[in-house]
């Protein structure tokens, strides 16, 4: 049994017609090839990926600041 995960958009038209997701998993088991729509995550979600994203910190300010508390502690 072989699997990859594929964009949408590398399928031919008529497939990409039919699944609407962003993904799909292509399976292929004793020689029948099948196409299963991954769903994205749920909208929620993608807002706690990295600690400051859509945030007003910058990495670089977050970077400083933590470098002056640690001089101030010694």
């Amino acid at each position: 049994m072989n699997e990859i995960i594929l964009n949408t958009n590398m399928l031919p038209e008529p497939l990409l017609k039919m699944i609407k997701s962003e993904r799909v998993k292509v399976r292929q088991t004793d020689g029948v090839v099948s196409l299963w729509p991954m769903p994205g995550p749920p909208e929620g979600l993608a807002q706690l990926f990295g600690m400051f994203s859509g945030g007003p910190m910058s990495v670089e300010k977050f970077l400083a600041e933590k470098h002056a508390e640690k001089e101030l502690e010694l």
